[in-house]
């Protein structure tokens, strides 16, 4: 497999550790605070989630609405980034009440140049060739859509994002689909799916593709997922995940 599956990770040992929402073991998922902790525990790649304010900012956030991890109420799309910016995104825990819902920029400028980002693409905004569009000039300007990934449970959503610029990196993922497709970059099958098709592995790196596992709590099968050679392993809590593949004490 070439190193254009994943990219922007020239020397990294595989399987690459996929920061899901940050460390949201240890802090409230895809905050600031998420990010920088999986930084220090060694992730190679942190991952998010993208929404998009009502005044066209690109947001870190799971769901539609900011109701589960905040103190607010309402969707995501009908609030401006000063009205989001105001809630607490501590997800209920006190040693983190200063912490925000981070915009995309935010984020970036906090990954170091040998780790690459993935985003996942939650909202049908993305569809629109305009949305898609500010989304590459965003990466591109602050020169990081070569270690850029863009995830989704829907295809169209990352294929309307590579309309606009097929040098961006593409990732499907999946809860059923048990065969490779083709055109993406990165498959993301549910981690059952290698038990039920064990030439799963196989056939995508054919096709230079690489394979992340959806499986947030890896660390019991890491075994079985360096035998079958995946590409990037994510988790929730990119500390014990770099323990138990020994990359930290």
């Amino acid at each position: 497999m070439k190193n254009s599956a994943i990219p922007g990770l020239p020397g990294k040992t595989k399987p690459y550790v996929l920061a899901h929402r940050g460390n949201k073991t240890m802090c409230p998922e895809n905050t600031l605070a998420a990010f920088r902790k999986a930084l220090s525990d060694g992730a190679d790649i942190i991952e998010t989630d993208l929404h998009l304010s009502a005044d066209g900012v690109f947001m870190c956030i799971h769901d539609d609405t900011v109701d589960r991890t905040t103190g607010g109420h309402g969707k995501v799309e009908q609030m401006t980034v000063d009205e989001l910016k105001k809630l607490c995104a501590s997800n209920g825990n006190p040693a983190f009440a200063g912490e925000q819902i981070p915009t995309l920029q935010e984020l970036i400028e906090i990954i170091p140049d040998d780790v690459a980002l993935a985003l996942e693409l939650k909202s049908n905004r993305f569809l629109e060739e305009a949305v898609a569009r500010q989304l590459i000039d965003e990466l591109k300007a602050a020169g990081i859509m070569e270690r850029t990934l863009l995830l989704s449970f829907s295809l169209e959503r990352i294929q309307s994002v590579k309309a606009v610029d097929p040098e961006i990196h593409i990732g499907w993922i999946t809860l059923k689909n048990w065969k490779p497709i083709k055109g993406v970059e990165m498959l993301g099958p549910f981690w059952p799916i290698l038990l039920l098709n064990p030439f799963y592995v196989k056939i995508a790196h054919s096709r230079n593709q690489a394979v992340a596992p959806l499986d947030p709590n890896p660390d019991s099968r890491l075994w079985l997922y360096k035998l079958m050679g995946v590409d990037a392993v994510l988790t929730d809590n990119p500390r014990t995940t770099c323990q138990k593949l020994g990359r930290r004490k």
